[in-house]
């Protein structure tokens, strides 16, 4: 089972990745979480990895963090929860908010995850209520500190990344308006998607 690569970074979207191991290209699916901390393409990179064999094919989930890693595998121990949904979670919310949320039942804050309904919110919260202290955080983790960059270069970027996530441009468009109406001053790139995909799963 791979644990982990590390390598050249070949190719990265918000959806997957592929890193180059002694001439072997792994592609490995990510979170938006991953993608936001990637370096640029042709660079060394390293990530967690989870191994998920499906139909007979081996899949690669890969993540910048242990306490990603930790929290997609509790996630996918439910009943219900597949590997594309625990990804959602984790592009939807922090690790740290994430587990918050599930400790304190909070099931509104577990509903604005895509494809995550009040059901299936209420069994992540008692399946998982007494497991997440098994997911480590570091205790120097860090908020996104992205630079701060033009606003209209934000919504590009933040549209691009949503669209390429299989959302339609106009809803898209819609639920930034949106966002930016609750977004704070000097906000980053990974502020306005995750507020954004709270709107999207408003519908």
């Amino acid at each position: 089972m791979i644990a982990s690569l590390s390598g050249t970074l070949s190719f990265k979207t918000p959806q997957d990745a592929v890193i180059s191991v002694q001439g072997v290209g792994y592609h490995v699916f990510i979170a938006l979480s991953t993608y936001f901390t990637l370096p640029d393409i042709n660079s060394a990179v390293q990530v967690f990895v989870s191994t998920h064999l499906r139909n007979d094919t081996i899949q690669l989930f890969g993540f910048s963090t242990t306490e990603e890693k930790q929290a997609f595998s509790l996630l996918t121990t439910i009943s219900g929860v597949g590997p594309k949904l625990a990804l959602s979670a984790l592009s939807t919310l922090s690790v740290p908010k994430l587990c918050t949320a599930i400790e304190t039942g909070d099931i509104e804050t577990l509903g604005s995850i895509p494809g995550v309904g009040k059901k299936s919110a209420s069994r992540i919260i008692l399946e998982l209520k007494d497991k997440t202290n098994r997911i480590v955080l570091s205790r120097d983790q860090k908020s996104s500190s992205a630079s701060i960059e033009p606003t209209n270069f934000l919504e590009e970027e933040a549209s691009s990344a949503l669209i390429n996530l299989g959302y339609r441009t106009s809803e898209v468009k819609k639920a930034i308006d949106l966002a930016i109406t609750k977004m704070t001053e000097n906000y980053a790139l990974e502020d306005l998607i995750r507020t954004t995909l709270k709107e999207l799963a408003k519908g």
